[in-house]
């Protein structure tokens, strides 16, 4: 899609991976607030879905950002990831109630996995992932969620666990893999998750700084190490591989320190070989055009336009840092 001519607007991205932001894209209600953006997705409509941390959980935007629709007001305890199907069912994790739900495009609950309230046994007992000592069942704050072509979900279940959960569509346990560490198949913090065509599932290990690649089956097959605290990892219809990075200028745990030179958020597209294709971003002067903050979700619609979202106030806004001004939803026309 040819993207408007826009001087005063940066042109990001490299070679064939080129695009131009679109500034205040969405279009609120008045006095609403997303707060911060934890998920998004697309529909076959081209609708926007965007799970946020405001009284609204779930906005629905169409291509153009004119408001549809919210639903889900006093459902969910902390909004954490979002993925919709083929038919337009929307998979939504809520970390902090250790579930996973199902919905329909109209907010109709259809499936729960896991119990709300109620976490797994891993070892953690506050909200760190270096006290997680061994593998546990589903869930401990449960974050992404990505479908096979035969419906089945794998699960990243991150914050307070170490693994990845494979379920059936109708919601049966498949199997498990994962345990805290740095070695292959290892996590620290598993926080994003997505398949490309060949059903291969790559996995955003986020503290240690890694996008794994695993077998259905949780075989392992091989690491990317170019990247930097990825959060998300998104597989278009061609097989590019966009990731977004929250890096680490800004910290996401209080006893994290940003060390020499830091990278900030960014987004990187790779293909299949694991090769940089190109990347915007970094840090610099987040909340400006091009630039981000702390990146949390990345989508790309039919169109090949991309949004992410940001979770600032999580990021950094809690800790007195970062730019009061800096979006937490960003799209990008394809040029």
């Amino acid at each position: 899609m040819q993207a408007p001519t826009n001087t005063q607007l940066p042109t990001v991205g490299s070679g064939d991976f080129q695009y131009q932001p679109v500034p205040q894209w969405e279009q609120l209600p008045e006095n609403w607030s997303l707060i911060e953006v934890a998920g998004l997705a697309t529909d076959s409509q081209g609708n926007v879905s965007v799970y946020n941390r405001g009284e609204h959980p779930v906005i629905v935007f169409d291509r153009d950002g004119k408001f549809l629709r919210s639903w889900g007001e006093g459902t969910f305890n902390r909004p954490h990831g979002l993925h919709i199907g083929p038919d337009d069912s929307l998979y939504l994790s809520d970390d902090c109630d250790h579930t996973v739900k199902k919905y329909s495009p109209e907010g109709e609950l259809l499936m729960t996995l896991g119990t709300s309230g109620e976490h797994s046994d891993t070892g953690m007992t506050d909200f760190d992932y270096r006290q997680v000592t061994h593998g546990g069942a589903p869930f401990y704050y449960p974050t992404n969620v990505a479908l096979d072509s035969e419906g089945s979900l794998y699960i990243t279940d991150g914050y307070g666990n170490a693994r990845v959960h494979k379920f059936s569509a109708d919601g049966e346990l498949l199997l498990s893999w994962g345990e805290p560490g740095e070695g292959p198949g290892q996590f620290n913090l598993p926080h994003g998750i997505a398949l490309d065509s060949n059903g291969r599932v790559y996995v955003a290990d986020r503290e240690n700084s890694r996008i794994q690649i695993f077998q259905p089956n949780g075989e392992f097959i091989t690491e990317w190490t170019d990247t930097s605290r990825p959060m998300q990892v998104f597989i278009d219809s061609q097989d590019n591989v966009f990731v977004a990075d929250v890096g680490r200028k800004v910290g996401l745990f209080p006893w994290q320190e940003a060390g020499p030179n830091p990278v900030g958020g960014r987004v990187s597209i790779f293909n299949l070989d694991g090769e940089l294709q190109a990347r915007w971003g970094g840090g610099e002067n987040p909340g400006t055009p091009g630039d981000f903050l702390a990146p949390h979700d990345i989508w790309i619609d039919s169109d090949g336009s991309l949004y992410v979202g940001e979770v600032v106030w999580s990021a950094a806004a809690k800790y007195g840092l970062g730019p009061p001004n800096c979006p937490s939803l960003h799209k990008y026309i394809r040029v």
